[in-house]
């Protein structure tokens, strides 16, 4: 009877359990939560931008749901605006050096991109530290050798070899992002391989090859349908973009996984088109007052189309022990514009 009982439980523990993710929110709770941020950050002439920052952040995770569990959002808006002063007199002190010594200020700027994987580093963690589920926070570890060639290396030789070590570029900054980060003390895995990046981009190359040729065969073999053409390229452009998002997402999710357990996700073209030219066009018909709610209806639709196979309770997980992560590298980031 005892081994039939063990037996039994480890048929249980091995039993792999689809969990959706689920987006609460509602686009019209999150537009008063918006307007009130924009107005108060505007009267307070930039200085409630940390507190905004923190009520949006909050908002979005306190809706995302796993397994009937929320995230949360832990970080505090007196911390984010200490980091955020010293950043912005950092930009203030080069702005000025710009002026009156621009051979200094040029020093700066090397050193900044220098810097700029460093800061990188230090807002993926804070980013991360400030994030928890189920009273367990997220960590990342990444180095800088690591984000200098995700920053630097891996892209310039993307373009150097005419976009053919593209692919290996924006799979090793998703491996960089994924393996570096942690749920507690248990690291994320990613399990993609080159030649999954490659089919999307030959893919990309052959209806943009497939799409010149159309549009260009039909300005010569019927000059008076050639009107159509700038609408037709536009058409190619934008499906483009549409498969892109798509197939790199999916993948993304695909392939990464935590311990036993894998994500999944099933991101179509047509829900995708679907959900980007609505958010578009009614975003342009409200001259922008729509796009709280473009936000919400993006959130919705990527968390409704991924998902975690459980291999087991989500429970094994200990948390990691506490640790100080700065705040200013991610404000280095807002400020200077960079980041991943």
């Amino acid at each position: 009877m005892e081994e039939n009982s063990s037996d039994d439980q480890r048929a249980t523990a091995n039993q792999t359990v689809e969990h959706r993710f689920e987006f609460r929110g509602d686009g019209f709770e999150y537009f008063k939560i918006w307007i009130v941020n924009i107005l108060l950050t505007i009267v307070t002439l930039g200085i409630y931008s940390a507190w905004a920052t923190v009520r949006n952040n909050r908002y979005f995770y306190s809706n995302l749901y796993l397994d009937n569990n929320n995230f949360r959002y832990l970080a505090e808006p007196l911390t984010i605006l200490k980091g955020r002063i010293i950043a912005v007199l950092a930009f203030v002190a080069y702005s000025i050096a710009a002026q009156l010594m621009p051979i200094f200020s040029l020093v700066l700027l090397l050193l900044l991109l220098v810097a700029i994987p460093f800061f990188v580093n230090q807002s993926l963690a804070f980013k991360n530290r400030m994030s928890a589920y189920r009273n367990i926070q997220f960590r990342f570890h990444g180095s800088y050798g690591e984000a200098f060639m995700v920053m630097y290396i891996w892209p310039i030789l993307g373009v150097l070899t005419l976009g053919v070590l593209y692919p290996l570029a924006i799979k090793k900054m998703h491996e960089y992002r994924v393996r570096n980060s942690a749920y507690g003390t248990t690291q994320f895995s990613y399990e993609a391989n080159i030649w999954d990046y490659g089919k999307i981009f030959l893919v990309i190359l052959g209806i943009g090859v497939i799409g010149f040729a159309v549009t260009v065969g039909i300005s010569y073999l019927m000059p008076a349908a050639a009107i159509i053409s700038p609408a037709l390229m536009v058409f190619i452009y934008l499906a483009i973009i549409v498969f892109f998002m798509v197939k790199i997402n999916n993948l993304f999710y695909c392939s990464a996984g935590l311990a036993n357990h894998r994500f999944g996700a099933h991101l179509t073209m047509p829900g995708m088109a679907s959900v980007l030219l609505i958010n578009m066009v009614l975003t342009i018909v409200t001259l922008g007052l729509y796009l709280p709610a473009a936000k919400v209806r993006m959130a919705k639709y990527m968390a409704d189309n991924i998902n975690l196979n459980a291999s087991g309770s989500l429970d094994n997980f200990a948390a990691a022990e506490q640790e100080n992560v700065s705040v200013l590298g991610e404000e280095f980031g807002q400020v200077f514009d960079f980041g991943l």
